[in-house]
């Protein structure tokens, strides 16, 4: 059983989630409100992007975050490339991380950790190898070890590699690590994108 898995470290990781998650909110409540009001203006309604992911053990949840592209239709009626549908204000919110904090309401409701393998698609289930999907072993986080370790400019094995390390190394003073290192990371702005790319390509499998 990985670290994160055993019983007593799960309940302690969940009570820490609470806590801090709860407190965050309450904290960031007008920095909230005004993002809300300001996605409402700038971008339209609805104000939050919701999506299934799969979070521990693959079981889907309703992701929340702020809007960051606009409604814009292609040819044939589908949607236009994200280049084009990502506004400047949407680029904003993605490179300070802003647009992630409707997720602590996830973390709230126990569908997400602060600290995890970051929730991809659904459709990428079927794609992973053994090796890969062990990295929903843990509940999907906010933010991750491979978050920190180049975020969207490194290649999905890389991710998914880091995504494991962290599940057979956690700890809280590897958690605790993390998010101090994902403060550093958004105040620098790095690893927002791979060059090239306004949002991180597509996962097409990997060779297994």
């Amino acid at each position: 059983m990985n670290p994160a898995g055993h019983p007593a470290n799960g309940l302690a990781k969940r009570l820490f989630d609470v806590v801090v998650s709860a407190v965050a909110l309450v904290v960031l409540a007008p920095v909230i409100a005004v993002l809300a009001m300001m996605v409402a203006v700038l971008l339209g309604r609805p104000v939050i992007f919701r999506q299934s992911r799969p979070g521990r053990e693959g079981r889907p949840f309703e992701l929340l975050k702020f809007r960051t592209m606009e409604h814009q239709a292609g040819p044939g009626g589908a949607s236009a490339p994200d280049e084009e549908r990502l506004t400047r204000f949407g680029r904003w919110l993605r490179a300070t991380s802003l647009d992630e904090l409707p997720e602590l309401l996830n973390v709230l409701r126990g569908e997400m950790s602060l600290v995890g393998p970051r929730p991809l698609l659904l459709d990428y289930l079927p794609l992973y190898t053994p090796e890969q999907a062990r990295r929903h072993d843990v509940p999907a986080g906010i933010t991750g070890w491979a978050q920190v370790n180049g975020r969207n400019a490194i290649n999905w094995n890389e991710k998914f590699a880091l995504d494991v390390w962290y599940v057979d190394h956690w700890s809280f003073a590897l958690d605790l690590r993390i998010l101090v290192m994902t403060a550093v990371k958004v105040l620098r702005a790095e690893g927002i994108n791979q060059p090239g790319r306004a949002t991180q390509e597509r996962f097409t499998g990997s060779a297994r």
